[in-house]
């Protein structure tokens, strides 16, 4: 199907709507459908972010400039730590989606909007996510996913329509940098925003640092491989400094879900999606992992 058709599908089903507030992160798939809902609804349109303990404060930055440059009614709705999530458990997303999308919700019936979109698409239903039974729950709107649109769709629409987020990396929340069942706390979560970004400034798009206790294990896209051992006490003074006593690479490199052994944590989807749901995880280095460390 041509893309103008696939667009004018969701604008058609955007436009049986009265009004509708977008649960709305910056990612590329939020991204793209609140611009088609801002192009159906015109001002009867709401941008709803959440700002919540483990997601990464330059995301809200981004997205606040996003909604500014979409000309949207924009707002962010700040959650403490859901009840639960305190000891990262396996079941993280679906209490993170019940509660964060309750709360999105009650604001958006509270501004007149009845109607609470998200922005999963149609690769989403291929991966393992229990926050998706919290949406149907809800009974909250997927138009992406009920237009049929994927997300090489939503990449190949979004550069047409002049976003800059088509390709844009994803990025979970930093829940996904612990193991399974360690506690939750401001400082580690802190810590490792504050490596991530480090990594970022020097390049390294595609970064994931995982914590276990006192080591930081990064990853990096194979190809940056070689050029971050070639940074490598740099890299790990700085982290060093950050609190991690020993920082290490993972040879495997840059993969999502590698905190879980079995595969199925929340960051386990291919890398162009968006963020997944939790699976069983072992407080301990994944078993199919090989690193070298620098100390």
């Amino acid at each position: 199907m041509m893309e103008h058709d696939i667009y004018k599908r969701l604008l058609d089903r955007l436009q049986g709507m009265k009004a509708a507030a977008v649960g709305f992160s910056g990612g590329a798939d939020s991204t793209f459908l609140l611009l088609a809902a801002k192009e159906a609804l015109d001002e009867r349109v709401l941008a709803l972010t959440a700002v919540t303990p483990y997601m990464e404060r330059q995301e809200v930055t981004d997205a606040l400039a996003l909604g500014a440059q979409l000309g949207v009614r924009h707002e962010l709705v700040e959650l403490d730590m859901p009840e639960g999530m305190e000891a990262n458990p396996p079941d993280r997303c679906y209490i993170c989606k019940r509660a964060l999308f309750g709360k999105l919700l009650e604001v958006a019936q509270n501004a007149g909007f009845g109607r609470m979109l998200e922005g999963s698409n149609l690769d989403d239903l291929g991966d393992f996510r229990p926050g998706m039974r919290a949406l149907r729950e809800l009974e909250i709107d997927s138009p992406l996913l009920e237009c049929k649109i994927s997300k090489a769709d939503v990449h190949r629409l979004s550069e047409s329509l002049g976003l800059s987020t088509w390709n844009k990396p994803t990025n979970a929340c930093l829940l996904t940098r612990l193991p399974i069942g360690q506690r939750v706390t401001m400082e580690d979560l802190n810590r490792l925003e504050e490596a991530e970004r480090f990594l970022r400034t020097r390049g390294f798009i595609c970064v994931r640092v995982r914590m276990h206790a006192d080591l930081a294990r990064i990853e990096v896209a194979p190809e940056q491989r070689r050029r971050l051992l070639e940074e490598a006490e740099s890299i790990a003074r700085t982290l060093q400094g950050l609190g991690f006593h020993h920082v290490t690479l993972d040879l495997l490199g840059y993969r999502l879900g590698s905190m879980d052994p079995l595969g199925s944590g929340c960051d386990r989807v291919a890398a162009d999606a968006a963020s997944g749901s939790g699976g069983e995880g072992m407080d301990q280095l994944p078993q199919s992992g090989v690193e070298v460390g620098v100390s």
